[in-house]
């Protein structure tokens, strides 16, 4: 096998955002594809159980850690060619796309801040402030353990919806190697703004275009403000950001939402609404979470809501991933009770469930 770093009975908690989780047998760090490649094949040869970790700022490790392999992926690549942007998977996203905008090319400024590596951006359909990695990935490079080859994916394959993909769908399947995307050069200006908040900040209009840097600080400043970005000395970043996906509802599940809100909170409230497509509609989860009672600080644990952002669950510091699934639960389990709505994890939990 290609020589790479392991280590044994090594920490996994240190390389989560959370900064949470047990111990894996063996941790590997790969900093080429090639050993990327060979270090999943060995495992899947072997039959060994495979912990895939990027930037670790969307897992949920057990108190117990992982009894397989851990594989790091620490491959490092950022290649421009005109507007055409290849990246590593092991890139850190945010450097990514500061380097972007200092090269004047649009299509994923309001991206800026968003913890973690360039490989989990297709899986999740990463997104935020009104941009989504999909709009913009031409390719995803991935190797397939069902075929043991490494395959192109472009766009129209990878199935992006709202936080999902084809790779989210088959997690089993496809390693992320490398992801291509298409950005446009306009004249140092951001894309059109689409996302009120954003559009606000910056005292313009949907769909005005904004200087690049203007935009990026915009976004990093409403970030921050939420404890959006990873700062070590701030208990309300040692999180996995957003920890619950906004619920998207047929139009009969949002009848019977509204009219839980209204026998709730009264006739003259209406829930946020945002038509997806032409039968469903999305709410927000933070609204949810808010209403139900779980306001910003809300807990006396280790584990407790943000100060600055009802969507993030936090570690203060001397939390276990119990004490986070506990608070977890018991939000899940409000938010039903008074809406009926279920709400559902955004990170990827291992060994552990809601």
């Amino acid at each position: 096998m290609v020589h790479v770093q392991e280590l044994h009975d090594a920490p996994l908690a240190p390389l989560t955002t959370f900064r949470l989780g047990g111990h894996a047998a063996r941790l590997i760090t790969a900093t080429t594809d090639t050993e990327v490649i060979a270090a999943v094949r060995e495992a899947d040869d072997s039959g060994t159980p495979l912990l895939l970790i990027g930037g670790g700022s969307n897992l949920v490790i057990g108190d117990k850690g992982f009894a397989g392999t851990a594989l790091r992926i620490a491959t490092r690549g950022f290649d421009l060619d005109g507007t055409k942007l290849e990246l590593a998977a092991g890139e850190v996203w945010t450097d990514a796309v500061a380097r972007t905008v200092e090269a004047g090319l649009a299509g994923i400024e309001c991206l800026a801040g968003i913890p973690g590596s360039a490989g989990a951006t297709p899986i999740q359909n990463v997104g935020a402030y009104g941009q989504e990695v999909s709009s913009t990935i031409t390719e995803v490079i991935a190797y397939d353990r069902q075929t043991r080859e490494t395959v192109t994916v472009p766009n129209a394959e990878c199935v992006f919806s709202y936080r999902h993909s084809r790779f989210k769908a088959d997690p089993e399947r496809f390693v992320v190697l490398r992801v291509r995307f298409g950005l446009e050069d306009a004249d140092g200006l951001s894309a059109p703004v689409k996302y009120a908040e954003t559009a606000r900040a910056l005292g313009v209009g949907p769909g005005d275009r904004v200087p690049l840097e203007a935009a990026r600080e915009t976004v990093l400043k409403l970030r921050s403000g939420k404890g959006m970005v990873l700062d070590p000395e701030d208990h309300d970043t040692w999180s996995a950001g957003s920890f619950f996906t906004n619920p998207i509802l047929t139009h009969e599940e949002f009848a019977a939402f509204h009219a839980r809100v209204t026998e709730r909170l009264g006739a003259d409230v209406s829930p946020p609404a945002y038509p997806v497509g032409d039968s469903h509609t999305k709410t927000s989860a933070a609204w949810l979470i808010d209403r139900a009672g779980f306001t910003k600080g809300y807990g006396t644990g280790p584990a407790r809501i943000s100060t600055k952002h009802t969507l993030a669950l936090t570690n203060r510091g001397r939390a276990t991933t119990e004490d986070l699934l506990a608070l977890a639960r018991e939000v899940v389990d409000g938010v039903h009770a008074a809406f009926g709505i279920t709400l559902v994890n955004e990170p990827v939990t291992v060994g552990v469930s809601l």
